[in-house]
């Protein structure tokens, strides 16, 4: 049986992809939990027709994010923080604040899309990365420095 796989399924296939799979598989498991279509005429057309949109969309929201990560490369941010003896920081700077001084900076970004392997343990500067779509990154420069006081 061909059927239409209307997301990611592992081992099975990519959305929007067509695939054969054992009869009773696709009528009993996958056209009833909804997670694929028959692969009928009026189905294939739909596909391609939807194909075009999610592509027309993916291209609109990589430009929107091309033009952001110009916007990032130029900011610099600068988080405070208390230090003790030998300029150690009693906690950490992570994505939660980079997040909020990009706010006050004037670009809202979800704390998601920062991307920290771990949090910042000492003073500095850092470029942060930040994924704005699957093929655009930017980078952001974040001073960590000691908070007056």
């Amino acid at each position: 049986m061909n059927i239409i796989l209307k997301s990611d399924i592992k081992g099975l296939g990519k959305a929007f992809e067509v695939v054969k799979v054992r009869d009773g598989f696709g009528r009993n498991w996958l056209l009833p939990q909804g997670l694929a279509l028959a692969a009928t005429k009026a189905n294939l057309h739909n596909l391609e027709v939807e194909k075009k949109r999610v592509a027309a969309r993916d291209t609109q929201l990589k430009a929107t994010a091309q033009e952001l990560a110009k916007k990032l490369g130029s900011i610099s941010v600068t988080v405070s923080v208390r230090v003790h003896e030998g300029d150690k920081l009693y906690g950490s700077v992570g994505s939660q604040e980079i997040a909020e001084k990009l706010a006050e900076a004037g670009v809202k970004l979800d704390k998601a899309l920062i991307v920290l392997e771990e949090p910042i343990k000492a003073l500095g500067v850092f470029h942060v990365p930040v994924r704005l779509h699957a093929d655009v990154e930017a980078k952001v420069k974040v001073w960590v420095v000691k908070a007056a006081g």
